[in-house]
């Protein structure tokens, strides 16, 4: 039985991972490097909770009880001694992910599930090193981590079947939607895509078709609005394969094909224009609006979320 969590990485990731086991009951223990990353790791989760008791997601006494709920330490072997399920969100560089397997084989229990959330490697790359293949998986969850319910599920040819069976189970307990890949590929499902949308609005941008605002408008009130309940294979089958099939034909080969990154995203990321984080991008940001613009995104979430429930 899973009880015992505990998030390796205190980063905007970790820290909605581990709300969205405290708020559900869950003991979690969120490890970091040092005590000044726990530190602000701790008034981010308070911050986080406090906006879900505003918007009626947790009530003032849940959001007590979830705060109670998570431990901070920068001792990784108390992290890990009583975990029945271990989430690493540490950064994306595959050297470190390994370092720190190494060093969970002497410190975790021998039941211990770990996952990881990692976007980017394949879980055949992340266990080559690893001798718990049988004990792995990926969890992963989309940022605000307590708030998007999706979680993609990748399992190894030997991870335990009662390892995929009680994970999935676990992410339902807490409120997620998880899916299963039944295979590897890059980028999993969800930012398959979302790339491919995502590299069709920026041919749109640099072909003047439609201001940016206005791109990201057609996908909020069009697409995106009939997304949240209807995923794109039931839209195909209520609007007639019929019909899709002329869209298709008649669209498709319009389509952009790029096979790298959009030239004004490249362009931008060469001048040290990388969006909110710099205050510039494809808009332009200071630091107040990012930050109230990030809480509204949030209290939106939070009531696209009751109201899907």
């Amino acid at each position: 039985m899973i009880k015992n969590i505990t998030v390796i990485g205190s980063g905007v990731m970790g820290t909605g991972i581990a709300i969205s086991f405290a708020i559900n009951g869950y003991p979690v223990v969120l490890n970091d490097l040092n005590d000044e990353f726990l530190e602000k790791a701790e008034r981010r989760i308070k911050q986080d909770l406090a906006l879900l008791v505003e918007e009626g997601a947790v009530t003032s006494t849940g959001k007590a009880d979830a705060i109670k709920n998570i431990k901070y330490t920068t001792d990784l072997a108390d992290a890990s001694k009583d975990a029945d399920f271990i989430i690493e969100a540490i950064p994306e560089v595959i050297d470190l992910k390994w370092s720190l397997y190494h060093k969970l084989e002497d410190l975790k229990k021998e039941s211990a599930i770990i996952a990881s959330n990692t976007s980017t490697f394949p879980i055949s790359r992340l266990v080559e090193k690893a001798s718990f293949a049988n004990k792995m998986i990926i969890t992963h969850y989309f940022n605000p981590g307590h708030l998007v319910p999706l979680v993609e599920i990748v399992k190894h040819e030997q991870t335990e079947k009662k390892v995929v069976e009680d994970t999935i189970q676990l992410m339902r307990d807490i409120g997620k939607a998880p899916i299963v890949l039944q295979k590897e590929i890059s980028g999993f499902v969800a930012n398959r895509l979302q790339t491919a949308l995502m590299r069709e609005a920026f041919y749109l941008l640099k072909e003047g078709i439609a201001s940016a605002e206005d791109i990201d408008t057609a996908v909020t009130a069009g697409p995106g609005f009939r997304w949240a309940f209807t995923g794109p294979i039931e839209i195909a089958d209520f609007g007639g394969l019929d019909t899709w099939q002329r869209v298709f034909e008649n669209v498709a080969p319009d389509l952009d094909q790029s096979m790298e990154a959009p030239e004004m995203i490249s362009k931008l990321v060469a001048e040290q224009k990388l969006g909110a984080k710099s205050g510039e991008g494809i808009f332009r940001y200071g630091d107040e609006s990012v930050s109230d613009k990030l809480k509204e995104r949030d209290r939106a979430f939070i009531r696209l979320g009751n109201l899907k429930q």
